[in-house]
């Protein structure tokens, strides 16, 4: 979910009074006290309030108001994951990212935590650690959160969507999504319940470590199988395969109307993620033609839209999530304002969008 500095806007001039406003929940005066170095020393966030635990920062969003919330996860008494929930209720909208010292070990947690609704989980790094490089990435990723709205292509009054392609047919539907995108996750496959039909691949910008828990997690929100991808094994209907933190997810059509998945570490660029999400729209496009369909979550960047380009192409079917329900209206403000969406809904209405349009399949 890290996207490169150089490759984000820049930031527009603020003046003090319209700066976003941080909320920090931690138990350590230390870590508190640095981390109200680190945004005053470079001025796009103001540190609105400082807490050492849960009780005091539920008590203070019932008064006040912030953009942006840090919230460690390890704390004496309720811990930031499982106060959650109550954070988000009283946040009135800002966007909440967990701070912790073992995402790497703890990553179920972290996930949980995504699922939860968090927009992001920040790594913190040991004391002696907070140095310029932890210290941009905090600044830019708190600045970006509070702020989603300065990403370019955010606009969606001049968005032109898309007719739906009359020949499109569904008979297999992706999914890519980076921050926010557990969460956008667990409320599209609420409406999974009952199969498709279709095999269902999903690319989520994770790091290798949070596979198997994110796999195991979107297993609770759905009644259809998960698993994550294996190369050379054929895609079945009614089953959700997720790419791996370390390989992009493709398909490849085989003899006798057979398709499998295959998996590649190639990037087109240095700077792309991996997973991503645009290869595997290319190979959904070369596989299935007009009987892909993409679905574009909340994330940074553009990764998707390129794919997405190649399944309009192909005949097949563009969605993408509204800037509304988005945490960051990065990945589908990018294609919507390319023209390649055919509708802008937040990920509750999106299966039935696409059921509704499915038309008939070719196999």
């Amino acid at each position: 979910m890290n996207i490169p500095a150089k490759i984000l806007a820049p930031k527009p001039p603020y003046r003090r009074s319209d700066r976003p406003r941080l909320l920090i929940v931690d138990d350590s005066v230390v870590v508190r006290s640095a981390i109200c170095h680190i945004m005053s020393s470079r001025g796009d966030v103001i540190v609105a309030e400082k807490l050492p635990h849960m009780a005091a920062a539920t008590s203070y969003l019932r008064d006040n108001r912030v953009d942006v919330i840090l919230l460690d996860h390890e704390m004496p008494g309720q811990n930031g994951v499982d106060g959650l929930p109550e954070i988000l209720k009283l946040a009135k909208g800002a966007r909440v990212a967990i701070m912790s010292g073992h995402c790497a070990k703890g990553s179920e947690a972290a996930v949980r935590a995504l699922a939860l609704g968090a927009s992001d989980v920040i790594q913190k790094p040991s004391l002696c650690e907070y140095n310029d490089g932890f210290a941009d990435m905090l600044a830019e990723k708190l600045w970006r959160l509070a702020i989603p709205e300065a990403t370019p292509q955010q606009v969606e009054h001049d968005v032109a969507l898309r007719a739906i392609p009359p020949e499109f047919r569904l008979d297999c539907l992706g999914i890519g999504a980076s921050t926010g995108g557990i969460y956008a996750l667990g409320q599209l496959l609420g409406q999974a319940q009952v199969g498709l039909g279709v095999p269902v691949l999903v690319t989520q910008h994770l790091p290798e470590t949070f596979t198997r828990y994110f796999a195991e997690q979107l297993a609770r929100m759905t009644s259809l199988p998960v698993s994550v991808a294996e190369a050379g094994k054929e895609l079945r209907p009614d089953h959700i395969y997720i790419a791996p933190g370390n390989a992009n997810l493709l398909c490849e059509r085989k003899g006798r109307g057979r398709v499998v998945a295959k998996l590649t570490e190639e990037k087109a660029s240095p700077l792309d993620p991996l997973p991503a999400v645009n290869p595997m729209f290319a190979a959904m496009a070369d596989s299935y033609g007009a009987g892909a369909a993409g679905i574009i979550l909340t994330g940074m960047g553009r990764d998707g839209t390129a794919g997405a380009r190649k399944i309009a192409a192909a005949g097949g079917l563009v969605v993408a999530q509204d800037k509304d329900s988005s945490v960051v209206w990065g990945m589908p403000g990018y294609a919507a304002r390319a023209g390649l969406a055919s509708a802008l809904l937040p990920p509750a209405e999106m299966l039935p969008f696409v059921r509704s349009h499915a038309g008939t399949r070719h196999g």
